[in-house]
């Protein structure tokens, strides 16, 4: 086919349709690579500014948590909140940044921001009182473990961010169970609000945590159901098997867990890293105050990334992790007061 195109009073010059063709895909090309362009100009500035705010906003958390060693304990306590809050703010800047950064650098901003969080968590453990422990008289069953603070090695409890270790020691800023089989635990709101929450080494047991957390931290725990209400900052599994886990959290990172069902509110992503047969749904549980406890915690009760898993053993673009499966809505538990611990 061949298009005419007049160039004179009489005269005409007769132009191939593929010539035209091949113009027009040359003008498409340029203009695609000149969007392009401008597009990945953009990214790069959106990465130049990320990346000198965050620098810049982690160094100021990493003063005030090294400052409060030189102070007494109420400027110290303040100078932990305000920590505590710029960690929260500078993960919301992370998650509103995801969208233009590489794997390796949510990867890299995700390991500072846990690290930062651990080092507040730790420093306040050294600021707090240290709450004396002892035993209370008990009407029945004496026999029974305590399922009281402190957890892990006596007053000590360990737990991961990254490859790094943090020791956390039992305060008055700290609650929990540990060392506690085949029973059904329960702390009230009153009990946990705003506090650090610490569960370890439980097997075949039921928790119930109602109320909003400061932070969650489970560690060594075997075939557990574990329901609790909106953590404000993080929650941390290590070394979790074949249990059930129910929670709202601003970030979710699990370590060493296998045949482990997550169901999950999260605000900005969850991570994995040395699991197997993981698997999500999304936060199902209710219950009496729940809403207010979401206020609690600051959390956004209507964003929720679930389904929005990195795996930092799996890095291939475009194929799916198979550490971490998504649960089918059949098979989804949705009445969670009919599921008790075997004995």
């Amino acid at each position: 086919m061949e298009t005419s195109v007049e160039v004179g009073a009489s005269d005409t010059v007769k132009i191939p349709e593929k010539v035209l063709r091949r113009d027009q895909a040359r003008l498409e090309e340029l203009e695609r690579r000149r969007n392009e362009k401008e597009s990945q100009s953009v990214a790069e500035e959106n990465v130049d500014y990320f990346t000198a705010t965050f620098s810049a906003e982690k160094a100021a958390i990493e003063d005030l948590i090294s400052s409060c060693a030189n102070t007494d304990h109420e400027k110290a306590t303040k100078m932990l909140e305000d920590a505590t809050l710029k960690t929260q703010q500078l993960q919301k800047f992370l998650n509103d940044s995801v969208m233009f950064l590489t794997q390796y650098e949510l990867r890299q901003a995700q390991a500072s921001l846990q690290k930062l969080q651990g080092s507040v968590v730790e420093r306040r453990a050294e600021v707090m009182p240290k709450k004396k422990f002892a035993f209370r008289s008990r009407t029945a069953r004496t026999s029974q473990p305590s399922a009281s603070m402190p957890v892990g090695d006596k007053d000590k409890t360990t737990y991961f961010v990254g490859n790094a270790a943090v020791h956390v020691r039992a305060s008055a800023e700290q609650c929990g169970f540990s060392n506690v089989d085949s029973q059904v635990l329960i702390k009230r709101s009153e009990e946990i609000q705003q506090r650090d929450v610490l569960l370890s080494h439980l097997a075949d047991c039921k928790v119930i945590l109602y109320g909003s957390p400061n932070t969650l931290h489970i560690k060594n725990v075997r075939d557990c159901q574990i329901l609790c209400g909106p953590v404000s900052s993080s929650v941390f599994v290590d070394e979790c098997t074949g249990c059930t886990l129910v929670f709202a959290c601003q970030q979710l990172r699990t370590h060493n867990t296998t045949a482990t069902q997550v169901y999950l509110h999260v605000t900005s992503r969850a991570i994995i890293e040395d699991c197997h047969g993981v698997s999500f749904a999304p936060f199902n549980w209710t219950y009496q105050g729940m809403d207010n406890d979401f206020r609690v915690s600051g959390l956004d009760p209507k964003r929720n990334n679930w389904s929005q898993v990195d795996d930092f053993n799996w890095l291939a673009s475009g194929t799916p992790s198979p550490n971490w499966t998504v649960i089918p809505e059949s098979e989804r538990i949705s009445c969670w007061d009919a599921k008790e611990p075997s004995s």
